[in-house]
C-alpha cells in the first residue's frame, strides 16, 4: 500500500523524536521526486526539513519509509543509525525487482555523453576489435566507445553497463602513452562485460577472483600497471591544466 505523504511526515516526526526527544519536531515537508536511480535527500531549510524521496520508492512498505527516515534522519543530524534500520531498507533497495528499475530509469532518464572513438592518436574501435580477437574470440559485443570529454587520473577508463558504454580517459589518448597502455585499460573494461557484477547478500562484486586472473592474461599486464604507477602525477598535471 502507497503511503500518502503525511504519513510519510508522521514517519519522520517519529524519527526525529526518537534521536532526540528533548528537541521540538521542526516542521517536515515530504514529497517524491524524479530521480535517476534510487537517490533521495534531506535538508534544512529555513529551520524547515525538506524530504525528497525517489518516485522509484514512491510504492515501498511502510516499514522500509520506515528504516530510510532513520537513515536521513540520523545522517542529517549526525547521530548513530540503527542496525535495523538500515538492513530493512537495503533489503528492498538492494532487491533484484528494484535494481532492474533503478537501471530502467537511468536508461530512459539519465544522459550520457558521448564524444568519438577516434581520438587524436588512438581509435578506440580498432583497439577493441584486436583485444576482441586476440583475448575473447570476438565473443564480447561492441559496446559504444568513447574518449571522455575531460582529462582525468584517477578513473582512466569506465564500463557502464546501464548504457552499454565504455568510456576512455582523454589524457591517455597522447603520444608519449604507449599503445599497450591504452589496450590494457580497455581490455580491463572489456573484462567487465566478459565478468558482469555480481550481486551477494546485498553486496556488489566488481572484481571477482575470475576478474583478477583473466586480467594477468594481458600480454603486458605489468609494463602497464608500472607505467600507470610511475606516470600518475604527470596524468595529473596534464588533467589539471
Amino acid at each position: 500500500m502507497t503511503q500518502t505523504t503525511d504519513e510519510l511526515r508522521e514517519i519522520y516526526e517519529e524519527a526525529f523524536s526518537w534521536y532526540d526527544p528533548k528537541r521540538s519536531v521542526p516542521a517536515i515537508a515530504v514529497t517524491f521526486y524524479p530521480y535517476v536511480g534510487i537517490n533521495h535527500t534531506i535538508r534544512i531549510r529555513d529551520g524547515n526539513i525538506l524530504v525528497k524521496i525517489g518516485e522509484i520508492c514512491r510504492d515501498m512498505p511502510r516499514p522500509c519509509h520506515k528504516g530510510l527516515a532513520f537513515i536521513l534522519v540520523g545522517k542529517l543530524l549526525r547521530k548513530k543509525i540503527p542496525a535495523g534500520a538500515r538492513e530493512v531498507y537495503s533489503a528492498y533497495s538492494k532487491s533484484d525487482a528494484i535494481r532492474l528499475r533503478a537501471a530502467d530509469s537511468k536508461r530512459t532518464r539519465g544522459r550520457k555523453v558521448v564524444t568519438t572513438p577516434q581520438g587524436s592518436v588512438y581509435d578506440l574501435e580498432e583497439i577493441f576489435a584486436s583485444l576482441n580477437r586476440k583475448y575473447f574470440g570476438e565473443l564480447i559485443p561492441k559496446p559504444v566507445l568513447t574518449w571522455s570529454v575531460r582529462k582525468t587520473y584517477r578513473i582512466l577508463g569506465h564500463h557502464d553497463a546501464t548504457h552499454d558504454h565504455i568510456t576512455i580517459s582523454k589524457s591517455l589518448d597522447a603520444y608519449d602513452v604507449p599503445r599497450y597502455v591504452v589496450e590494457y585499460v580497455v581490455f580491463h573494461e572489456m573484462l567487465h562485460i566478459h565478468h558482469p557484477t555480481k550481486h551477494i547478500n546485498g553486496r556488489r562484486y566488481n572484481h571477482t577472483a575470475e576478474f583478477r586472473r583473466d586480467e594477468r592474461k594481458f600480454a603486458f599486464y605489468t609494463q602497464a600497471e608500472n607505467w600507470i604507477e610511475r606516470n600518475v602525477r604527470k596524468l595529473r598535471r596534464a588533467a589539471k591544466k
